[in-house]
């Protein structure tokens, strides 16, 4: 009795249309007829819908399906070797996109998912966004990184906000440690730098005390860390790094 049109589709994952359209050009027609006129296929009909589907998965229009199955003359490997070559081609076009379809994802980078107004009520004339590139090439291949962009991408105004009064509350901190003439190394300068590494782990990654040391150092070897402590209080940049260091011999 052989099977319709109806339970071919159901078995091949097409359509009755598609299978109307390969009966309409020749490409597949049913072995038979019921006597209601309807479409009826066999297993070589089944045989020959599965090697259609194989060569339109690879991309082959229906006039090369066609020739490949039914010419004596064709070549199906040299037919096979060019395709191969076409989808070489699509897939390095598909990784280029892919890259770009990340870098836009990366647009977001460190979850600065905020409106220009936005950044500039948390953030005041720093554009995080002018950094991230920079971000990822330094540390984009790091688990910590990994998680900070993972955690931050979630982050509201009101959490950057928060996040922003934090580290506000630790630099005046510090410079008031730094102005009452206190010691890098002393209890509550060390205690400041552990509060400081415990920020880092609430709102970006976990920070390790040999991560906190590389950032005490960056912020003293780097123009625009130093900038940045610096204009809180003159000489905080060192003090801070030379704090965390401290620290980080004394939990050792």
């Amino acid at each position: 009795m052989g099977w319709s049109v109806g339970q071919v589709a159901g078995f091949a994952g097409v359509t009755v249309r598609t299978l109307h359209h390969y009966d309409e050009v020749g490409l597949l027609s049913p072995s038979s007829r019921s006597g209601a006129g309807h479409r009826r296929y066999d297993d070589a009909d089944l045989d020959r819908l599965q090697r259609i589907l194989f060569y339109r998965e690879l991309g082959f229009p229906l006039d090369e399906v066609a020739v490949l199955l039914d010419d004596p003359d064709s070549d199906p490997e040299e037919h096979l070797r060019r395709q191969h070559s076409l989808l070489s081609d699509r897939i390095a076009r598909l990784q280029q996109m892919a890259k770009a379809v990340e870098h836009a994802m990366e647009a977001k980078k460190m979850g600065i998912n905020l409106t220009p107004e936005e950044k500039f009520e948390v953030f005041g004339d720093f554009d995080p966004d002018e950094h991230a590139e920079e971000a990822e090439r330094r540390w984009g291949g790091t688990d910590a990184y990994r998680e900070s962009t993972r955690r931050t991408a979630s982050y509201t105004k009101e959490d950057w906000q928060r996040i922003q009064a934090a580290a506000a509350d630790i630099n005046d901190r510090f410079a008031a440690l730094l102005d009452s003439g206190a010691d890098a190394g002393s209890e509550p300068a060390m205690d400041l730098a552990e509060d400081h590494r415990s920020w880092i782990n609430g709102a970006y990654y976990f920070c390790t005390y040999e991560i906190h040391t590389c950032l005490g150092e960056m912020y003293v070897a780097d123009e625009r860390f130093t900038a940045y402590y610096e204009a809180v209080r003159p000489g905080l940049a060192v003090f801070v790094r030379d704090a965390i260091l401290a620290n980080a011999i004394r939990k050792a």
